[in-house]
C-alpha cells in the first residue's frame, strides 16, 4: 500500500527525523581535530584523502597528514572517510528567529545574507553569533527593506516615523538607507520591480527608476554598504544604478546580462523558490502564484542558463525563512544549478567562495584554509561525483563549534 504525503507533511516528517538523528555537542575544549577526512577545500575541488584538520578558537590552524600524537585535551572527531567541505552560504534568506536560524544551520548553511526581515532582528542574530552565544549561522543583515511602503516595518525604529506616508522622494530613500546603516546593517535590500510571490502584484512592473536606485546605491556607498536589488523585471535599471547583486532576474534581457558580466554584478536566481511557486505547499501556496510560476520557471531557467554560458557570477540562495513548512534549502539550489548545466565544481563554488565574495567575507570563510574560520560540513557521499550528496549533511561545524554531528556510524 502506498501512502501519499503532501509537501507540508513531508517537510514536517523530514524535519522530525533530522532533529531526532542529530546531536548538539556541548564542547569542553576550544580545540577540535577531525581525522580520516576526505577534504574538498573549496579552492581546487579535488578530493584530498586522509587529511587531518585542526581547529582552535574558531579558526582552522592546520591541515595535515598527521595520524597520531594528538593533543589529549582536544575533541577528536573521526570523519570515517566521509567528505568535508566548506560550510554552505545562502545569499538570500528571510530569517528573523532563533529556531529558523538553527534549522538553516542543521542543513549546513553556516553563513547567510538576510534579504530583509522588516526589523533589525537579523542584526541581533548576527551579534549573537559574533559574541559566541550561538554557534551560527553567521548572518549578513539588511534590516528594513527599502521600498515605497514600509508597512509594519515602520515600527522597527522611531526615526522611521518620518516615512509613515511612504518613501516618495530621493531624500526619503537616502534617509531610509541612513537609518539602516545606523542600525548596523551590512547590506541594503531594495527593489526595482514588484513581487512574484504575491497574487496581487506583477513581477515585471517597475517600482524604482534608475535614478531612484542610484540614490540608494550612492547613499549606501557613503557607509561602504553594497546594495542588493529584488528584480524579476527592470533588471537593467538596477545594474546601471550600481547594485552588487540582482535577486531573481527572471526577465533579464541580454543587454542586462551582458552588463552584469562586464560589471561583475552577481545573479542570485532563487530558482528553487520559483520552482516552489509551481507546487502546492512549501513557502508559497496560492492558485494565482502557482499558475504564474508555471510560466516564470522556464523563463528563469533560460536566464540562468544564459548567465552560466556567458560567465555572469552566480550565488546560490533560497529566498526562504527556513520555516517548518519549507523544503527549500541552499543545497537544493546547488543541485538545480547542476540540472541547468552548471558544472558541479562551479555549482559548489556558488555556495562557497563565490557567494563569500558577494557577501564580502571571502577573506575569512567560503573555503577550508589555514587561518580562516572553521565553517565546515561533512557529507556522507562525494558531491563531486553525485551532487545530491550535499542534501545529506551529517556534521556541521560553525565558527569552530560542533553544531550538529551524527557520527560515528562505525562501531569500534
Amino acid at each position: 500500500m502506498c501512502m501519499y504525503l503532501n509537501k507540508k507533511l513531508l517537510s514536517s516528517f523530514l524535519a522530525l527525523i533530522l532533529i531526532c538523528s542529530t546531536t548538539i555537542i556541548a564542547q569542553k575544549s576550544d580545540k577540535t581535530i577531525l581525522i580520516n577526512v576526505n577534504l574538498i577545500d573549496g579552492v581546487t575541488y579535488e578530493v584530498q584523502p586522509n587529511k587531518t584538520i585542526t581547529m582552535e578558537n574558531g579558526k582552522i590552524t592546520s591541515i595535515s597528514n598527521k595520524k597520531s600524537g594528538f593533543d589529549k585535551s582536544a575533541i577528536i572527531v573521526d570523519i570515517e572517510g566521509h567528505y568535508v567541505l566548506p560550510g554552505l552560504i545562502d545569499a538570500h534568506v528571510h530569517i528573523d528567529n532563533l529556531e529558523n536560524a538553527k534549522r538553516a544551520l542543521t542543513y549546513g548553511a553556516t553563513t547567510l545574507r538576510s534579504a530583509s526581515v522588516g526589523s533589525y532582528k537579523d542584526v541581533a542574530l548576527q551579534r549573537l553569533v559574533q559574541d559566541g552565544k550561538i554557534a551560527g549561522p553567521e548572518i549578513i543583515p539588511t534590516g528594513v527593506f527599502v521600498q515605497p511602503k514600509l508597512g509594519a516595518s515602520i515600527l522597527a525604529d522611531p526615526e522611521l516615523s518620518s516615512l509613515y506616508e511612504g518613501v516618495k522622494t530621493h531624500d526619503d530613500l537616502r534617509e531610509l538607507v541612513r537609518i539602516n546603516a545606523k542600525n548596523g546593517v551590512q547590506y541594503i535590500k531594495t527593489r526595482s520591480a514588484e513581487r512574484a510571490g504575491s497574487p496581487d502584484t506583477d513581477p515585471r512592473k517597475q517600482v524604482f527608476t534608475e535614478s531612484e536606485l542610484r540614490a540608494i546605491v550612492d547613499e549606501a556607498a557613503k557607509s561602504n554598504i553594497p546594495v542588493m536589488a529584488h528584480a524579476h523585471g527592470s533588471v537593467l535599471a538596477a545594474v546601471k544604478a550600481g547594485v552588487a547583486s540582482v535577486e531573481h532576474g527572471t526577465y533579464a534581457s541580454e543587454e542586462a546580462l551582458q552588463l552584469m558580466k562586464e560589471k561583475g554584478v552577481y545573479l542570485v536566481p532563487t530558482y528553487s523558490t520559483v520552482e516552489d511557486l509551481t507546487q502546492p505547499g512549501g513557502d508559497y501556496d496560492h492558485p494565482v502564484t502557482t499558475i504564474r510560476g508555471q510560466y516564470m520557471l522556464p523563463q528563469m531557467a533560460k536566464t540562468v542558463k544564459r548567465a552560466i554560458e556567458i560567465g555572469v557570477p552566480i550565488a546560490a540562495s533560497t529566498d526562504s525563512g527556513y520555516g517548518p513548512e519549507s523544503l527549500n534549502r541552499v543545497s537544493t539550489e546547488v543541485m538545480n544549478f547542476v540540472k541547468l548545466g552548471m558544472p558541479i565544481n562551479q555549482a559548489l563554488h556558488s555556495a562557497n567562495l563565490g557567494a563569500a565574495k558577494l557577501l564580502r567575507v571571502d577573506d575569512r570563510t567560503g573555503s577550508i584554509e589555514v587561518g580562516k574560520e572553521a565553517d565546515l560540513i561533512v557529507t556522507y557521499g562525494n558531491p563531486l561525483e553525485d551532487i545530491s550528496a550535499i542534501q545529506d549533511v551529517i556534521t556541521v561545524i560553525s565558527n569552530g563549534k560542533i553544531a550538529i554531528n551524527r557520527l560515528p556510524f562505525e562501531r569500534q
